[in-house]
């Protein structure tokens, strides 16, 4: 089977049992549910014939029921609308598990791209001691957050990891049971969940899966690369945002940051405990056995009891591990020491934290509760800054704000930021006390624009009572296409800094910077944003090899292109010699991390690709932009930036997102525990609207705006001049512009523009939907023109056919929810009844969930 072709492979593993499995499902007898089952494939049919006729999503909903309902009243109407909801949010579960079930299958675990296919081509390439001196200091880092793109509640994830269980057996009498008790449960909840609810949903992810995928992979390097030698190299680290991430969430307080700091320690405890447990079984014979029943008593204090206090941790722990092993060598023939390699490797890598808990704000709270804490200070009569701090120049506050020390105490602090922002530097503290330093050692500072916003967190930092070296890295975020172009200066600033230089130092000589691709593309569009970025590693990796630092790029990606995301491993696989690449560090958020690493097999997959794409662009090959190229992706990503501003400003750009998108919805579910926008304000404000709404508003229309506009017209430009066949060139000849349109094909894959046609003869906005329209139409064609291919995402034919199917489940919602914004808008206009009204608000929202979870990488 794993010789037939990949797609071939997806129909019959994928497709075909998907379809087994949906006709079970559509016959299964609900409580609330009936026909719904039956009614679903007619409201399909008529939805695809009905676009097909260019109907509009009001007359294929009327259609159907005029078509096979008897005169129903609007109550009946709405709620056979809401089974279908919960209908199809229950299919795409069934669709991700029979996926999931399939994923060994279709993607070769040992295939291209994988650990063991790079240790094969470095061998037969003699470079095996190259690979080895790579592995040695190169690092991967996934960092989850609980961005609102991901809804599925504990109860849905132990189903669908049951699911997967049960498909990959064939046992179709636990699939039925299975499938009936998916239809039973619910799948949102009525209150928002707090950060901590958030952390729990994903620390699961770092329980079942993380915590076998990453020694797996851990092991194979040691066994077969480095010859069953130790590693002192981690090579995959974990990192965490829910409970540490506060840029525009006030609902995470230092209590919630210290409970899932713990909630991390106890659960890497507890694994460990359950793996002690399993580990005597195998060695009971004498020296060893009673050392694991003493690690085995200690852990049991620590995740039963909660013995924080008790003097236990990693260095102990493993030093007990290290005897155990000796004894085992050298008195018991080595017998089942495989097992305890392995569960050593696990304890080097989790540690007591099993994810770093990163904390993050914006540096325009900061400064503003730095401006109070200073004011504060000077109150109490304290000298620690000059009475004319604030009105010295940024150059000299910089100097005084390098060297301050001391210990603030939170109760003489009059503002509830400057609490909140000293409070969560302590609670830092507390936990490298509990956890060990990588427990929480990274503060990012968003919305960074300058060398002052860094250094007010700098002193910050040293003014929480850190006696020595300050043993936290400093991270700046640069988001804007502005911010990004300053970024440079702004770290050559601080590297000029004799003592922020002296703090690298004693942090290895190692600087990590976020770059964003989410606002950068929501400030700048696709290209420019990519581009922005590009350059700006090339301009960072320059100044910072000037002062002898090594650069550590963290990039903030999301699922979808326009945030960064797409094809994520070839992204890395493509940055030359030009941007250093020691670690590769980014964000996993929402959908994509259920459907990157939501099995123990496609995190190993998708980790594997990762770190291959880090061997490839270090020992293989160097993709390098020669100065034409650079010169084409210049004027190119200037003329894309100019088209999407001037669409950013259009005076109907921001009307069309409230009156005719979702993006107002975002807000009212109960979704994530952040706000969808950084303001209190009623208006919408473009600057602080977040993201993840921002896209998947575009998301929800099927127009995906963010992740193509512009390109169309870039390209137009240079077929208008007869210059297209230079940016044929360019395609073929370079790995990074080929994955951008790649990942921008993928963008355009998931658009369809038939759902929101009606737009185009609104009296208000038909012009705007015509402009977005055309722009996504000459996107197409140029792509299709250079790449040669007859359709998009041809090149991918397992990505394309996955999302086809998603997009065919999704359908009769996507008309449902456009349906009800349309009624919505009729409603207001007749000043029809509030109550109405708020039943298609909730059908709207409810439509979010199915859609989000269907496309996977859209928001």
């Amino acid at each position: 089977m794993s010789n037939l072709p990949k797609l071939e492979r997806f129909n019959e593993n994928v497709l075909s049992k998907y379809q087994i499995y949906n006709s079970i499902f559509t016959t299964l007898p609900f409580d609330t549910i009936d026909d719904t089952g039956v009614l679903l494939p007619l409201l399909h049919k008529v939805c695809e014939k009905g676009f097909q006729l260019e109907k509009n999503p009001t007359e294929i909903v009327d259609h159907f029921f005029e078509k096979y309902q008897e005169n129903p009243t609007e109550k009946e109407k709405t709620d056979l609308l809401f089974r279908f909801i919960q209908f199809i949010e229950r299919q795409v579960v069934l669709f991700d598990a029979v996926e999931d079930a399939a994923y060994p299958v279709v993607n070769n675990m040992d295939g291209y791209g994988t650990l063991r296919n790079s240790k094969e081509f470095a061998y037969l390439n003699n470079k095996k001691d190259e690979l080895k001196a790579h592995l040695e200091d190169f690092k991967v880092r996934i960092v989850l957050t609980a961005h609102p793109t991901q809804f599925y509640p504990g109860t849905v994830l132990g189903i669908i990891t049951d699911l997967d269980k049960a498909i990959q057996n064939d046992d179709l009498l636990l699939i039925k049971k299975l499938l009936a008790q998916l239809g039973k449960t619910p799948f949102y909840k009525k209150e928002k969940p707090s950060p901590f609810d958030e952390a729990v949903s994903l620390v699961w992810y770092l329980e079942h899966v993380f915590y076998h995928s990453i020694p797996k992979i851990y092991n194979y390097i040691q066994d077969h690369i480095y010859d069953g030698k130790p590693i002192e190299n981690e090579i995959i680290d974990l990192g965490f945002w829910p409970g540490g991430d506060r840029d525009g969430n006030p609902f995470v307080t230092t209590k919630i940051t210290l409970d899932v700091a713990e909630r991390l320690r106890q659960t890497a405890l507890r694994s460990y405990y359950r793996d002690v447990r399993r580990l005597k079984r195998r060695f009971t014979f004498d020296g060893v056995h009673e050392i694991l029943a003493r690690i085995e008593k200690r852990l049991y204090k620590h995740v039963v009891r909660s013995y924080a206090k008790v003097n236990f941790s990693q260095k102990i722990l493993l030093e007990e591990l290290y005897a155990a092993r000796e004894i085992i060598v050298n008195n018991h023939q080595s017998l089942f020491v495989e097992e305890l390699n392995d569960f050593i490797n696990k304890v080097r890598i989790f540690g007591f934290h099993f994810a770093t808990l990163d904390i993050r704000q914006d540096s325009r709270v900061h400064h503003q509760a730095f401006t109070q804490i200073i004011a504060d200070l000077h109150k109490t009569g304290d000298t620690t800054f000059p009475k004319n701090y604030l009105s010295l120049s940024e150059k000299e506050q910089i100097e005084i704000l390098a060297v301050v020390k001391g210990t603030i105490d939170p109760s003489i602090l009059t503002d509830e930021d400057a609490v909140k922002t000293i409070e969560s530097i302590y609670a830092l503290k507390e936990i490298q006390k509990r956890n060990g330093e990588r427990g929480a050692n990274r503060y990012i500072i968003s919305n960074n624009q300058t060398a002052l916003n860094v250094m007010e967190t700098f002193a910050m930092l040293n003014l929480c009572g850190f006696e020595n070296e300050l043993p936290v890295d400093v991270i700046p975020l640069f988001e804007t296409v502005e911010d990004l172009e300053n970024a440079e200066d702004v770290m050559r600033t601080l590297y000029a800094n004799k003592t922020y230089r002296y703090h690298v130092s004693k942090r290895k000589d190692k600087q990590t910077i976020m770059l964003g691709f989410s606002d950068g593309t929501k400030d700048g569009g696709y290209l420019m944003a990519n581009w922005g970025i590009f350059k700006a590693k090339e301009a960072l990796t320059k100044v910072s090899r000037e002062f002898d630092i090594e650069v550590i790029f963290f990039d903030g990606r999301g699922g979808p292109p326009a945030r960064g995301g797409g094809k994520t491993h070839q992204f890395y696989a493509s940055l030359g010699p030009t941007i250093e690449d020691k670690e590769i560090q980014l964000t996993i958020q929402g959908q994509t991390i259920s459907s990157n690493f939501g099995t123990k097999n496609s995190s190993q997959y998708n980790l594997e690709q990762l770190i291959s794409s880090g061997i490839k662009n270090e020992v293989f090959t160097k993709d390098q932009l020669n100065d034409t190229h650079r010169e084409l992706m210049d004027d190119m990503a200037s003329i894309s930036y100019k088209t999407y501003v001037d669409f950013k400003n259009h005076p109907r750009f921001l009307p069309y997102l409230e009156k005719m998108s979702t993006l107002k919805y975002y807000a009212k579910t109960n979704i994530g525990s952040r706000p969808s926008k950084r303001s209190n304000s009623d208006t919408l404000d473009f600057s602080a609207l977040r993201a993840i709404p921002f896209v998947g508003s575009w998301s929800q229309l099927k127009q995906n705006v963010p992740g193509f506009f512009g390109v169309g017209t870039a390209l137009k430009k240079y077929e208008d001049a007869g210059r297209f066949d230079e940016i044929i060139e360019f395609y073929n000849a370079s790995d990074f512009f080929r994955t951008l349109l790649e990942n921008s094909m993928m963008s355009l894959t998931k658009s369809f523009f038939g759902l929101t046609a009606y737009m185009a003869d609104d009296e208000e906005f038909g012009a705007f939907w015509k402009l977005i329209f055309t722009e996504y139409e000459t996107t197409k064609r140029l792509l299709l023109k250079l790449t040669g291919h007859k359709e998009l995402m041809e090149n991918f034919p397992v990505g394309k056919a996955s999302i086809e199917v998603r997009e065919k489940i999704v359908l009769p919602l996507l008309t449902i929810q456009q349906y009800a914004l349309k009624k919505i808008q009729e409603l207001q206009k007749s000043n029809g009844s509030i109550k109405e009204i708020e039943v298609y608000e909730k059908i709207v929202m409810r439509s979010l969930f199915g859609n989000i979870n269907a496309s996977r990488n859209s928001a």
